[in-house]
Formats: C-alpha cells, sequence, structure tokens
C-alpha cells in the first residue's frame, strides 16, 4: 500500500535521492498529523490517518502526496548502517576555501554520503559516510580531501550507533508553546 502511495506521488518518489533540501512550506494540522503519524509508524494507511484525523481517505492520500512532492516527507524504511554490515560510518568535517556550498553540494551527491551540511564555526562542512570498509572510506575521504577548495579534513568515526532518532514532531514549539520533546519524557 506504501509503495503504491508513494508511486501516487510521483516518478521516482519510492527511492528518492534527497538532495539539497528545500524549506518547507505552510503546514496545517493535517499536514502534522500525517507526518506525526508516519513518525510513530510508517506503514500507517490512509484509512487510519485519515479517521484519526477527522477527514476524507482522498484528503489524507492528497496530502501525503503533496508532503512528498514538496521534499517536506519520505517514508524509508531506517536501519542502523553498522548493523547491515557496513564496517565504517563517519562524520568528516572539512574546512574550505571560499564558499562552502558548491563544495557541500558535490559531497551530497556522492552515494556514500547521507548527511551533509554547511555549518558555522572551526569547520565549514559536516559530511556523514558510510562505507563498506575501511578501505572505501579511505578512499571517500581521498575524494574529499582532492576536491578543489578543501583545505582540510577531520574524521570522527562511529564506533556504535547509540540513537537515530526521527520523531522529532512538526515544529520546535507546539501551538501551546510546550516543547514537543517534553511529551516524550514521561
Amino acid at each position: 500500500m506504501r509503495q503504491r502511495a508513494a508511486q501516487e506521488a510521483g516518478e521516482g518518489a519510492a527511492r528518492v535521492e534527497r538532495g539539497a533540501v528545500r524549506r518547507g512550506v505552510p503546514l496545517d494540522d493535517t499536514d502534522r498529523g500525517i507526518i506525526e503519524m508516519l513518525q510513530a509508524d510508517g506503514r500507517a494507511s490512509f484509512r487510519r490517518m485519515a479517521s484519526r484525523l477527522g477527514v476524507s481517505e482522498a484528503t489524507a492520500r492528497a496530502r501525503f502526496k503533496r508532503l512528498c512532492g514538496a521534499g517536506v516527507l519520505q517514508v524509508v524504511g531506517i536501519t542502523n548502517p553498522l548493523g547491515m554490515g557496513f564496517e565504517v560510518m563517519a562524520m568528516v568535517a572539512v574546512k574550505v576555501q571560499g564558499p562552502a556550498q558548491g563544495i557541500a553540494d558535490e559531497i551530497s551527491a556522492w552515494r556514500e554520503s547521507s548527511y551533509v551540511v554547511v555549518t558555522t564555526g572551526q569547520f565549514d562542512i559536516l559530511a556523514e559516510f558510510v562505507c563498506g570498509d575501511w578501505r572505501h572510506f579511505l578512499e571517500v575521504v581521498g575524494r574529499v580531501r582532492g576536491t578543489a577548495g578543501v583545505v582540510s579534513t577531520e574524521s570522527f568515526l562511529y564506533l556504535d550507533l547509540c540513537k537515530q532518532m526521527f520523531d522529532w514532531g512538526t515544529a520546535a514549539t507546539g501551538e501551546s508553546g510546550d516543547n514537543p520533546h517534553d511529551r516524550r519524557q514521561g
């Protein structure tokens, strides 16, 4: 059912390469409800979402399609790469000379990169890589260092993946001003 919904969201929606992440679209309570339900259960049916939100199944399906098409929502199976047999996960901090965005865009296009951000502070870019083995990681780091404009790198190897959550909700604070993270404490 979810694969069919992903196909309805547009060509290639079943396997989306997340490139540059655009700013979000305005969300209403229905959009937020769909997102939060899928964060809790990525296999939630349109019928169940519609029932809980008090909208029609067609509305839930159309909202899902719009959110996927806008790059706000992506429904995927989340794994622990270390548990899947990938031997190396690392965050590579990159210092650049000149604007960082073009270099971040280049690294983002690499299959091994799973998370790339332009940042402030000591480093200009943080890039997370998932590699099959140490030789593969060495090749990726060499590619980063060989990229025009890169001044230096520092690698932070992951020894264990202790927490990887994607249920942060839809906003930093709810309409009542409460912090959604506080609701999960009890």
